[in-house]
């Protein structure tokens, strides 16, 4: 549905950052506006066809345009257009912002530091199993302006990032979600204000008769709903309650923390959307999860392999850390600028350190004095001395836990690329491990 004032239609556009969403947002506008395009990168021959639209950085910083659609991953302070982006800081949008100015659809837009992914492929579950068009977009990897078909009772259930939400002016979401925040992503914000403030410009743009659901628990939450006001109902999520609901469960993917606290926000918002009970249940005791996140590999009498490369920060990793017994975990890569360990001491002597990459020294200023670690050279180095613990306690129930608490790019494109080579080296052990095991 077209809005009835629309700020991107026969203007002349910027798209700057051609990944997913840049592609979309040209596919999308390019018969609506004049637009153009630049990439920090050179670009391949199957994006041939959007050459001609292609912009040198000399012919840009010479033009004018009236919006700035600007690509996530853009960090404008290290970047190439870096001057010419903070002159006309006030043309940039978002994806997100030329999707609220064309449809005018309801949503549910999901951000926080920790369990976005999750929480938004089961509510998007629960929904379809519950009859709604719903469909699934944003950060999770399905572009929002990519949707076809897309009518009036089109439900969108978003994920948004920090960065989406940061470069957002007028997106505004009718059910807007903060799960948690801990510091993150500080070496693009700055700091740990600008972060929150970019997470709380998701209930700053919401009107009269909108929901924002937010975990009570949250300290940093808790002060930015102090401190500020909101025109939209803010409803206070306790994760530590104990549902009636959680009785009727099977699915011990929700045994962890940090899965229970995203399945509380769930039955919060289920009970917004009058959702039926009955559906819920099969739909969430059904869940497997995604690959990558807290997923189990392997699983027998004596040990259990859980992959969890998502995981980039320590508090990322301090949920699933408290929910298994004699854990093996591995961690390692490019840490968080302002993380911290913080973990409660009973869980200590349940837990052993393996210490990979070049970055080591900050993982053992943090875990000093509170668990054991050693270190290695390489993720494959550290994997192979577990096996051989393993191996000599074949009696004793064990946890490989790969749960990095930092970045990947090190050695890695992806988190998805991590956790497959995680998964290729538990295969050339698998066949021995289950010999010892079963």
């Amino acid at each position: 549905m077209l809005a009835k004032e629309n700020i991107f239609l026969n203007k002349k556009i910027l798209i700057y950052g051609l990944g997913k969403s840049g592609l979309s947002a040209f596919k999308f506008l390019k018969n609506k506006s004049d637009v153009n395009l630049f990439d920090d990168f050179h670009l391949n021959k199957k994006h041939l066809k959007i050459n001609k639209k292609l912009l040198t950085y000399k012919k840009i910083i010479k033009s004018q345009f009236d919006k700035i659609i600007l690509s996530p991953g853009i960090d404008i302070n290290k970047c190439k257009l870096s001057k010419f982006l903070k002159k006309n800081y006030d043309k940039i949008y978002s994806d997100l912002d030329v999707f609220n100015a064309f449809y005018e659809n309801d949503s549910i837009t999901i951000t926080g530091t920790n369990g976005k992914s999750t929480t938004c492929q089961l509510l998007y579950k629960i929904l379809l199993k519950q009859k709604y068009d719903v469909r699934l977009v944003g950060n999770i990897g399905n572009p929002i302006l990519s949707i076809k078909n897309v009518k009036k009772n089109t439900f969108f259930v978003i994920e948004a990032s920090s960065y989406q939400l940061e470069y957002s002016k007028i997106f505004r979401s009718k059910y807007a979600v903060i799960l948690n925040i801990s510091p993150d992503h500080i070496e693009r914000h700055q700091n740990i204000k600008r972060y929150v403030k970019a997470k709380f410009k998701l209930l700053k743009h919401q009107k009269r008769g909108h929901l924002a659901f937010a975990k009570k628990e949250d300290v940093l939450i808790s002060k930015e709903l102090a401190s500020s006001r909101f025109k939209s109902k803010i409803i206070k999520v306790n994760t530590k309650k104990n549902y009636n609901f959680s009785k009727k469960l099977s699915n011990n993917f929700f045994l962890t923390e940090t899965n229970t606290e995203n399945l509380s926000f769930i039955l919060e918002i289920s009970k917004k959307l009058n959702l039926k009970k009955q559906l819920l249940i099969q739909t969430v005791n059904n869940f497997k999860g995604l690959k990558y996140r807290q997923q189990i590999i392997f699983k027998n009498k004596y040990l259990t392999i859980i992959n969890d490369s998502k995981s980039t920060s320590f508090s990322s990793s301090v949920g699933i850390l408290k929910a298994y017994s004699n854990i093996h975990w591995l961690l390692g890569g490019i840490y968080k600028k302002g993380d911290k360990f913080n973990l409660s001491k009973k869980y200590f002597k349940n837990i052993k350190a393996y210490v990979y990459g070049k970055e080591k020294n900050f993982f053992n200023k943090n875990l000093r004095s509170k668990i054991k670690y050693e270190n290695f050279l390489d993720l494959k180095d550290a994997l192979k001395k577990i096996i051989k613990i393993i191996k000599k306690n074949k009696n004793t129930k064990q946890t490989i836990l790969f749960s990095p608490s930092a970045a990947s790019f090190d050695n890695f494109k992806n988190f998805e690329d991590r956790g497959q080579y995680f998964n290729n080296l538990i295969k050339k052990h698998i066949n021995g491990i289950q010999k010892i095991n079963t």
